[in-house]
């Protein structure tokens, strides 16, 4: 039996210690690439092992299978909803299937295979076609007011990202115009529909960004969940997919009586290397994401005149600025075999001191070890160059270099860079990187997590070293070797009054 697939193409992007050859910037890990299958990333194909049914969702249905019409307008091979016809007795099979189960797949291949496993399970192959058809329910919506039963909907829909989507997928691209238009995944407007259909309850196998991401899913949740309830969550931080090492959550989802913009309280299960149960508490303040913690203390400490932060050096400003000074720059969009391109320029004196006087980068990609975690880092210990200009397009992924204004001195940057780490390793422990959106599956000891600039944005602005005096300085410089988070607030906070 299959297990849960799904095929993203992406390349990893890593970073650790220079290793110069040729021109180029090592990084020292390894790149990873998936094998190719073009349908399963042209559809965001994943198709659901039974296992996952039989030991997450039926179990929460069980009792109810006769109260309502199961349908997939997702089904794959059928592994979501026919397992249930296992506990319907074989004389009542039939009958049970022709009033309680429909199942839609855009593919006639699927379609195929869902019709004969329906015919394993004892169901006429001229009944099964009548209710397993071939549909594209993401733009074609089934019409389900004559069912004898009111819809359960149990899915795990196509997910695809909208930036690939963008450059792979053109056959994709439809789904999101007119209403459609500013969700970023195939998933999101399969639980749109939903809304717009009206179904009370649905189960659905979803990427965890739908309750952990930032930009990518605080539309969908700010547009869905003042209509549903999340009565309860099962979160898998290991891999479950055999072609994709994307982290998904069973969600179960029950619609409000009213629209209602309260508080959305439910508990979980949180399963890794061990299970744990916890309560989630998704505020309408912060677009209904999980994992808050890290927010409310960005918000409340956020200093009065915060540093401003820039992101990104581009080749058209090292253009701009030509001249005679020499400076090394690492290629953010030149990676290959495992290593970056590094280039030298001439440049004048105005960027030189821009450049040499921010050395910092902000690491936004856990790279699978914990020396190359996310966070801040200093460019020329880490790659031996001056800096990091994009040549091309601007990818979160690659290392991005910071510029800070006002100028601060090497070791007001240092302490910054100290303070910000600690802080984020602080907040990853306590919420379990929740805060972080989830990158994909790592045999690492630790969930990959990616760092959002926003984020990062954030943090730095709780920290205004700029105002600080030269004693302020030398206690927090103590309190961050000291890992004292709690007199770190004290500091901070003192600097606000």
């Amino acid at each position: 039996m299959k297990k849960n697939i799904k095929y993203e193409s992406q390349k990893e992007e890593i970073f650790s210690k220079p290793d110069k050859r040729n021109g180029y910037v090592r990084d020292l890990g390894t790149t990873a690439y998936f094998p190719i299958e073009k349908k399963r990333r042209e559809f965001g194909i994943h198709l659901t092992s039974i296992d996952i049914f039989k030991k997450f969702i039926f179990p929460e249905i069980k009792d109810i299978l006769y109260n309502y019409t199961w349908i997939d307008l997702f089904a794959g091979e059928g592994n979501l909803i026919l397992p249930i016809l296992e506990v319907i007795p074989k004389g009542k099979r039939v009958e049970f299937f022709k009033e309680h189960i429909f199942l839609f797949d855009i593919q006639e291949e699927m379609v195929k295979r869902c019709i004969e496993k329906a015919k394993y399970y004892g169901i006429p192959s001229e009944i099964a076609r009548k209710n397993i058809q071939i549909r594209d329910t993401l733009q074609n919506y089934p019409d389900f007011k004559l069912l004898k039963y009111p819809p359960y909907h149990i899915t795990n829909p196509p997910y695809l990202y909208l930036g690939y989507i963008v450059k792979n997928s053109e056959r994709n691209l439809k789904y999101f115009s007119g209403p459609n238009e500013g969700y970023q995944d195939l998933y999101q407007i399969a639980l749109i529909n939903d809304l717009r259909h009206n179904l009370k309850k649905m189960i659905y196998i979803i990427p965890t960004n739908f309750l952990f991401g930032f930009s990518v899913a605080n539309k969908i949740r700010r547009d869905f969940l003042p209509f549903y309830n999340i009565k309860k969550a099962i979160i898998f931080e290991r891999k479950i997919f055999e072609f994709t090492g994307t982290n998904v959550c069973i969600c179960f989802f029950e619609r409000k009586r009213e629209p209602s913009y309260q508080p959305i309280i439910f508990k979980a299960l949180k399963i890794n290397n061990k299970t744990i149960e916890k309560e989630y508490i998704l505020s309408p303040k912060n677009f209904y994401r999980a994992g808050g913690e890290f927010d409310e203390f960005v918000s409340y400490f956020k200093a009065v005149r915060p540093l401003k932060i820039k992101f990104y050096l581009t080749l058209e400003e090292v253009k701009k600025n030509s001249g005679s000074k020499e400076v090394k720059l690492l290629d953010a969009n030149n990676f290959s075999n495992g290593y970056f391109a590094y280039n030298t320029y001439l440049v004048n004196e105005k960027l030189y001191k821009k450049i040499k006087n921010n050395p910092l980068f902000v690491r936004t990609l856990d790279t699978g070890s914990w020396e190359g975690r996310v966070g801040i880092y200093n460019i020329k210990e880490t790659f031996g160059v001056d800096g990091i200009v994009v040549t091309k397009e601007k990818y979160r992924t690659h290392p991005i270099q910071i510029f800070i204004t006002p100028e601060l001195s090497y070791e007001d940057l240092s302490l910054l860079k100290n303070y910000f780490n600690l802080m984020l390793e602080y907040f990853r422990d306590i919420t379990d990187s929740e805060f972080l959106t989830t990158f994909r599956y790592s045999n690492a000891d630790y969930i990959r997590k990616y760092l959002g600039l926003s984020q990062t944005k954030k943090l730095l602005a709780t920290f205004p070293i700029h105002l600080m005096k030269d004693e302020e300085k030398q206690k927090l410089k103590v309190l961050i070797e000291q890992k004292n988070i709690e007199g770190i607030k004290e500091v901070l906070l003192s600097l606000k009054l």
